[in-house]
């Protein structure tokens, strides 16, 4: 039979969680990760990052770059908000149903404004190719 403190035992635990959460730090990119900044900072807003590597331990390069169209150069693909809502691009997936959808802005608008488009930490990119 359960107790009265059970009830605020789970309560400060939540609680806790909750206060662990808040306390995590803002995204940021890590290395291979593409950021994308064609068109965020003119729209005010910060630039994406896209975490390639979690995306690629869970689909083959074919389900992006073929069946999708995504090229394989940081910056080659015009995408805005209008085309990911019309389904396009990260829309094809993000649209609430196979993952997660689009409203959180700052799941992927998380890199600091400014941040040019590139893959971060890129070899090409530290030897000023």
């Amino acid at each position: 039979m359960p107790t009265r403190t059970t009830g605020r035992g789970l309560r400060g635990a939540a609680v806790c969680m909750l206060l662990a959460a808040l306390a995590l730090p803002a995204a940021h990119a890590e290395y291979g990760d593409v950021v994308i900044n064609n068109h965020s900072d003119k729209a005010g807003m910060r630039p994406v990052v896209f975490p390639h590597w979690f995306h690629r331990i869970r689909f083959s390069c074919k389900a992006c770059h073929a069946d999708l169209g995504f090229q394989f150069k940081a910056g080659g693909n015009d995408i805005n908000m209008v085309k990911i809502i019309d389904g396009q691009f990260c829309g094809a997936c993000h649209n609430g149903e196979i993952a997660w959808a689009i409203e959180n802005c700052n799941l992927c608008h998380s890199a600091p404004s400014g941040t040019p488009t590139q893959v971060h930490e890129s070899t090409l990119q530290k030897l000023g190719k």
